[in-house]
């Protein structure tokens, strides 16, 4: 049994190259991807739960990561192939410099509050890309069709103006691109806006099925492809053409082993 993390922080950081060979040192016996940044931190790593753990502590023991967002959930074999720790320009990107999440944000909502925001809200938005949201979101969300996260600032520029008075919700996988979607519109004028604090992963785990808004499965980046309730894993396959995630349906009527997925021949 393996155990994961998806983890990030907002915070300013420096000497990146230093940080990347702590970070190195302290995951040498996981795997995953991290990436950092001058604006902070972002990732999933994963291996024996003991040793995840005691990663996770000494990361942070790292000052500017001591209030570190992580998410726990279990994986039944090696979710990543190799360690990746990376610097880049943003730990999301969203190609829009100017908005800092640390200056301003979204009202953070708990997994277990989050239906009653959910009938309050004008509007709620899936965050995520347009091959995420197929494979699941919650009842009357929205999707921007977004192929990229950068791509979601014309989204709202385009589409939600009409919405700058009303409460808005939004949520995305793990809560770090909603922690950069909300700032955005606050700083574009909008008044309310909520954000799942945690993530669709807080939601999955914390959420009787019972009593879920919850459709389908969740995405994720790794080897398990997608989870349900519980943060067990899902039954999404990838297709081997273009990686796109096939739900069961998909898998039903539109695909067969070693054959490309619709979407594949869609573009041909």
């Amino acid at each position: 049994m393996f155990k994961t993390a998806t983890l990030y922080k907002f915070v300013p950081l420096n000497d990146l190259a230093e940080l990347q060979q702590q970070l190195q040192s302290i995951c040498k016996d996981l795997t995953g991807t991290l990436l950092i940044a001058s604006e902070g931190i972002n990732g999933t790593i994963a291996g024996p739960p003991s040793v995840l753990e005691d990663a996770i502590m000494q990361i942070k023991a790292i000052p500017p990561f001591r209030d570190l967002e992580y998410q726990y959930s279990e994986a039944s074999r090696k979710p990543f192939r190799r360690l990746k720790i990376r610097i880049k320009k943003e730990i999301v990107t969203m190609a829009k410099p100017e908005i800092n999440p640390t200056k301003i944000g979204g009202q953070h909502v708990l997994a277990t509050d989050w239906n009653g925001v959910l009938d309050k809200a004008a509007i709620v938005i899936d965050v995520r890309n347009d091959y995420e949201y197929r494979v699941g979101t919650f009842e009357a969300a929205v999707n921007p069709k977004t192929t990229y996260f950068s791509e979601f600032p014309a989204f709202v520029d385009d589409h939600l103006s009409s919405y700058k008075d009303k409460p808005v919700a939004m949520f995305c996988t793990g809560g770090i691109r909603c922690e950069k979607a909300s700032s955005y519109m606050l700083s574009r004028g909008f008044k309310e806006v909520y954000q799942l604090s945690g993530g669709i992963l807080q939601y999955l785990e914390n959420v009787p099925e019972e009593q879920a808004k919850w459709k389908g499965e969740c995405f994720v980046f790794d080897e398990r492809i997608s989870l349900g309730h519980g943060l067990k894993q899902g039954s999404c396959q990838l297709c081997y053409g273009c990686r796109m995630p096939l739900t069961a349906d998909d898998l039903d009527r539109h695909y067969k082993p070693g054959i490309q997925c619709r979407y594949c021949l869609n573009k041909k």
